[in-house]
């Protein structure tokens, strides 16, 4: 009858370690998925911004070649006291266009720029997610076959992937480069 009751109080044991893993991993796993979620709506903005960017960048040079041509024919074909007012107009132009593709090309790089610092994050939020599951998953595994070697497997996976979080979180550096290379 003692064997039979602390086979009990063991299994009892297990099923509540599993419990509080499941319950601890799942809120980290809810509360990070937020996170992640408003990340990658500043990583579409940070893209949409960087190709308009581009796009008035790529218009600025175009017009500036434009201008430039279009200064160099009526130079060349037009009677020079009629063309000077023209000539000064396309003058102001070309010096304008000069001027705005440096800072338009430097806005779109910067934009391009927070994208793939964002995109880290991101990914630290996907391997925890993943890690986590992975984690629920060989935990409910370890319940079912009462094996409590499972469970620290369960542990070993939930803290890789909590570590990723707290890295999305507080804006760590860290990125699981081979898993992304892997999975990416």
């Amino acid at each position: 009858m003692e064997i039979e009751v602390s086979a009990e109080a063991k299994d009892k044991s297990l099923n509540r370690n599993v419990a509080i893993t499941v319950v601890v991993l799942s809120v980290f796993m809810g509360v990070c998925g937020i996170k992640d979620g408003n990340i990658v709506q500043a990583m579409q903005q940070a893209q949409s911004d960087s190709v308009d960017k581009w796009n008035q960048y790529q218009a600025a040079k175009t017009k500036l070649h434009v201008a430039e041509a279009s200064r160099l024919q009526i130079a060349l074909l037009a009677d020079p006291q009629r063309a000077a007012p023209v000539l000064a107009g396309l003058d102001r132009d070309i010096a304008k266009y000069k001027a705005e593709a440096p800072g338009l090309a430097a806005d779109a790089k910067a934009r391009s720029d927070l994208y793939d610092a964002l995109n880290v994050h991101d990914d630290q939020f996907d391997a925890s997610d993943a890690s986590v599951a992975t984690a629920i998953s060989v935990a409910a595994v370890a319940a079912l076959v009462e094996s409590g070697w499972l469970l620290w497997v369960a542990w070993g996976f939930g803290a890789f992937g909590l570590f990723m979080g707290l890295c999305g979180f507080l804006g760590w550096s860290f990125h699981p480069a081979l898993l992304s290379g892997l999975l990416g």
